[in-house]
C-alpha cells in the first residue's frame, strides 16, 4: 500500500486493504459472507445452523432431487436463505457449487450432442 493516498483512487486503496486483510487470514470480503459461513472479529467462521441446512441440501442432491425439487422443498420446511428470503433453485444451485465446485449447465458428453442442426431439428 503506497502511503500517498492522492496517488491511489479509492477503490484501489479498498483493494489493497482487502488483499492486506487475507493475507493476515482476515475477512473484509465483498459482501455477506456465503452461505455456511459467518464473519466474527474479522475472521470467517462456520455458521453451525447453515452447515447443518447445507448437509440436508447435499443429502438430496445426492438421492437425485432436482435443484427446483430441493427448493421447493426447503420453503415447505420453512428454511431460508441467509439474507431470509425463499429458496430458489439459483441458491441451492450455488450452495452446491460452492461444495462441490462448479458444475456444467448441461449435463452428458460431446458425443450426446447431435452433430447438426439440421440433424436436431429431424429427431423433433
Amino acid at each position: 500500500m503506497t502511503a500517498d493516498p492522492q496517488k491511489n483512487p479509492i477503490w484501489e486503496r479498498l483493494e489493497l486493504g482487502r488483499r492486506s486483510k487475507a493475507a493476515q487470514g482476515g475477512y473484509a470480503g465483498y459482501g455477506s459472507p456465503a452461505f455456511g459461513e459467518k464473519s466474527v472479529n474479522g475472521n470467517l467462521v462456520a455458521d453451525e445452523k447453515e452447515q447443518r441446512v447445507i448437509e440436508l441440501i447435499r443429502r438430496h442432491h445426492k438421492s437425485g432431487k432436482s435443484l427446483q425439487q430441493i427448493a421447493n422443498w426447503m420453503n415447505t420446511q420453512g428454511y431460508k436463505t441467509k439474507r431470509g428470503r425463499d429458496w430458489q433453485r439459483i441458491s441451492v444451485k450455488r450452495v452446491l457449487d460452492r461444495l462441490y465446485g462448479k458444475t456444467p449447465r448441461m449435463s452428458g458428453s460431446v458425443s450426446d450432442q447431435p452433430a447438426s442442426k439440421a440433424e436436431d431439428e429431424t429427431q423433433v
